[in-house]
């Protein structure tokens, strides 16, 4: 297996019709997964939607350092370990002094269990916050409502969102993940732990084969 860095184009499809968010988040960092040249896997990293996250993590002078793993998927029935094997190189490939943040869903019955394999730091779970949904499409994140035009946002329904336990991951040398752990805003936590449900990613995309 190799992993590549890929572009916009290659990894659109499996945000789209294979990832369970179906759709496309902020991309700063994507890499591909080959088993020869079948693409069988995609990670992407990006900046956190949230302004007062990146602040939030580290302090201030580290708001540049934060991103955030957006998105984690590959094919099923592969190897065992190989989604582990998939992001720690992933995670070595990034400039080093990243701060990482990730999330694993709680409505989805997800504890983060790869983040726990590849020695994340797991600090909780996010603050509960409100959001705005529309009844007949429940499942469609909010972000993508209120960016789509002609919606009255102000009219939609309210409802708590689902919390999601949130890890962190510092790249690079052990120095510089033990400065930035000491500016860790955060509180550490034991590891969760559950019975974690698998959502469907057995959509096979267009696009599998670029890997020359």
């Amino acid at each position: 297996m190799e992993i590549k860095s890929i572009d916009y184009q290659d990894c659109k499809e499996w945000f789209l019709k294979k990832h369970y968010a179906k759709r496309i988040p902020q991309i700063s960092y994507c890499f591909g997964l080959y088993d020869d040249i079948k693409l069988i896997g995609v990670c992407s990293f990006g900046k956190p939607p949230s302004p007062a996250l990146c602040v939030g993590v580290c302090g201030v002078e580290n708001t540049s350092k934060v991103f955030e793993l957006n998105r984690l998927i590959v094919d099923d029935n592969l190897p065992k370990n190989t989604l582990s094997f998939f992001l720690a190189k992933c995670l070595k490939l990034l400039p080093n002094e990243l701060i990482i943040v990730s999330y694993a869903d709680t409505s989805q019955n997800h504890h983060g269990y790869i983040y726990q394999a590849t020695n994340w730091f797991y600090t909780g779970l996010s603050v509960k916050m409100m959001e705005r949904y529309d009844i007949e499409n429940p499942k469609k994140h909010s972000r993508t409502i209120s960016n789509k035009k002609g919606v009255d946002y102000e009219s939609l329904a309210i409802r708590e969102r689902p919390r999601k336990h949130r890890y962190i991951f510092f790249t690079g040398n052990k120095y510089g993940k033990r400065k930035l752990l000491n500016q860790l805003n955060y509180t550490l936590l034991d590891y969760p732990k559950g019975n974690n449900i698998r959502y469907d990613a057995s959509y096979i995309p267009i696009i599998q084969t670029k890997l020359l």
